[in-house]
């Protein structure tokens, strides 16, 4: 999964909290999405991703 950054294109995807769905980027509020992802799978990955980097950082911090 490669998520990057970008000027809000088209086809952007988006992860809503609110909702727990993936949105285009006419979707919800930004305050309340993860992304924005370049696909939609990645999107729907979002929260793994999250819990993935709090884990990696948990481990540092507890080094």
């Amino acid at each position: 999964m490669t998520s990057r950054l970008s000027d809000n294109t088209p086809d952007d995807w988006w992860f809503c909290l609110k909702h727990h769905t993936v949105e285009p980027r006419n979707g919800c509020k930004n305050k309340d999405r993860l992304g924005p992802y370049a696909t939609r799978e990645e999107a729907s990955h979002a929260l793994e991703k999250v819990e993935e980097r709090n884990e990696e950082w948990e481990g540092e911090s507890s080094s």
